[in-house]
């Protein structure tokens, strides 16, 4: 009597798997090359050949002559940046506004996407996702204009609180009119990464904890805040390396000459100093200085995460 032939490793099928698809590679690489050329190109043309304009931070640039004809002065720029009377004033007003932006902007969409969440009717919550994510695609110049119309001595603002007082021209009022403008334009967006984490969650937990006697905060602890835990780390991670990298368009349009003393920040400082002024090296050196400092954070933050998230991080 014959014996009944043994069945092939489960391994094998994968090992057999993964060979057939080597194979076919092998065989239509030219499809794959044809496909990934232009993307290939346009990353080393935009992204890794510009990187050699760095260079300007440590020369005296001059348009005609060229960066490599240049006058080379080092660290020349780095210093007389850091030496400035002024640079304590824009390092912190950029910390200010993106570490408060964070603490106040951060938390938001994640808020949002709980709250969406507990919408059991799909068509209600269509409708509420769509006039949360409209703000997004407001230009940012358009959103200062309607900004500035709205708490301008004779906007809305004014007229529900019977005064009229121009908030733009404060300066104390800056940050809190540039943090609550960019939560109310981009919380909505941002929480889609949150809610599409969320369907992830097991139903059957939920209802077990809703069987249970669980409460809404309960519910959130227990089943949907372990389905969106680490993409929350790593949305994190990556806003704090970008904390220097406050955006220069809405700041720049929100900008008055009465509160330049909370507005001035590095990116409007950048601009005005290289592209007005015409000052190439010294405002390249000032940016590259952000860039660096945004690298840094990144890399503690990461570091950091990764101690306190039992080794996960990006």
């Amino acid at each position: 009597m014959k014996k009944a032939p043994v069945p092939a490793a489960a391994g094998s099928g994968g090992s057999s798997k993964m060979h057939n698809t080597l194979v076919y590679l092998r065989q239509h690489w030219q499809l794959y090359a044809i496909f990934m050329l232009p993307a290939f190109l346009l990353t080393i043309i935009f992204r890794y050949i510009p990187m050699g304009g760095i260079l300007i931070a440590f020369t005296e640039y001059n348009p005609i002559r060229g960066i490599l004809a240049s006058e080379w002065v080092g660290f020349a720029h780095f210093q007389r940046f850091l030496s400035s009377p002024d640079f304590m004033r824009y390092l912190m007003n950029t910390l200010k506004l993106s570490v408060y932006g964070l603490l106040w902007g951060f938390p938001a969409p994640i808020l949002l996407a709980f709250l969406l969440n507990r919408i059991l009717s799909s068509k209600i919550k269509q409708k509420i996702q769509l006039v949360l994510y409209m703000p997004n695609f407001i230009s940012v110049i358009v959103l200062c204009g309607i900004v500035r119309i709205m708490l301008a001595p004779t906007g809305m603002i004014n007229s529900l609180l019977g005064t009229s007082t121009n908030f733009m021209t404060m300066p104390e009022a800056f940050r809190t009119i540039y943090i609550a403008s960019g939560i109310w334009q981009g919380a909505g967006w941002a929480s889609i990464i949150y809610t599409a984490a969320l369907s992830n969650a097991s139903k059957e937990l939920k209802e077990a904890a809703v069987i249970d006697g669980a409460n809404i905060i309960q519910q959130i602890k227990a089943v949907e805040w372990p389905a969106i835990k680490d993409t929350v780390l790593i949305q994190f991670i990556m806003s704090v390396g970008n904390i220097m990298s406050v955006g220069f368009e809405k700041a720049y349009a929100l900008q008055t000459d009465l509160n330049l003393n909370a507005s001035e920040i590095i990116s409007t400082y950048v601009y005005k100093k290289g592209l007005l002024d015409g000052d190439y090296g010294f405002s390249t050196a000032v940016g590259l200085f952000n860039t660096v400092i945004n690298v840094i954070l990144l890399i503690s933050m990461n570091a950091l995460v990764k101690k306190m998230n039992e080794g996960k991080g990006i």
